[in-house]
């Protein structure tokens, strides 16, 4: 007859202490990453940043790559939940929301919130994309999940026919890829000092005003077409490549 097998035992208080420990991590992480750039950044520096050993450290994180890996991922989504942003909360409210403008509301606030946690970080893998090639990947890869997710709600607002007439939603996921992009964020919140506000309430605006029907032909307080709006098969947008 087989032996039980043993479960391993998982203190919650190890686990607690490891989580503050890797909390620490990129903490000190994240600062060095931001202010020196990936490449000037040594894991020696972050260990004694972090008030860790380099042994410590690379037992967590075996490569400096790796730890940017995890820092950024925690930095995007907020928190070290499994959980990625297509899935969160905040944007299936967004796709799901009856009203254009505050489905654009809705995703606009929690992109920037993400922006504000994590650009800097995202800003530094493109940069350090053309010197390293595990940062090459990541930038790539970073730039494609971004997309996925633009396309996602464009195809949301076109499932509500809320585009403005003649817009497919790939070419609006490419005005959300580009209007929310990280290096848009970069320019106008960092080099020219935006507040959080004025950046939200003009992306907010600008994505309105590319994506929607205009106002007097769209009803601005309930989302819904008024009695000048098309009839609803002419709020479909045309097919492309299959996707709608």
């Amino acid at each position: 007859m087989a032996e039980p097998v043993k479960r391993p035992y998982r203190s919650p208080a190890r686990a607690a202490a490891a989580a503050v420990t890797r909390e620490r991590i990129r903490e000190a992480a994240g600062r060095l990453f931001t202010t020196q750039g990936f490449t000037a950044t040594t894991m020696k520096q972050v260990a004694a940043d972090a008030g860790v050993g380099e042994r410590t450290l690379y037992d967590a994180f075996p490569t400096k790559a790796k730890l940017f890996g995890h820092t950024l991922a925690v930095a995007t989504v907020g928190d070290e939940q499994p959980i990625r942003v297509a899935e969160r909360p905040e944007i299936i409210a967004a796709h799901e929301a009856d009203d254009p403008r505050q489905a654009i509301e809705l995703f606009v606030a929690y992109g920037s919130d993400l922006l504000d946690r994590a650009g800097d970080l995202i800003m530094i893998s493109v940069e350090a994309a053309g010197a390293d090639p595990d940062m090459r990947a990541a930038a790539d890869a970073g730039s494609r999940a971004h997309h996925e997710v633009m396309l996602a709600f464009a195809q949301a607002l076109d499932a509500h026919r809320a585009l403005r007439p003649g817009l497919d939603p790939m070419s609006a996921a490419d005005i959300l890829y580009a209007l929310s992009s990280p290096h848009m964020h970069q320019l106008l919140r960092r080099h020219r000092g935006w507040s959080a506000r004025r950046y939200r309430a003009w992306l907010t605006e600008a994505l309105e005003r590319e994506l929607l029907p205009p106002p007097e032909v769209f009803g601005r307080s309930t989302g819904t077409p008024t009695s000048l709006s098309p009839t609803p098969q002419e709020w479909t947008s045309p097919d492309i490549d299959g996707v709608q």
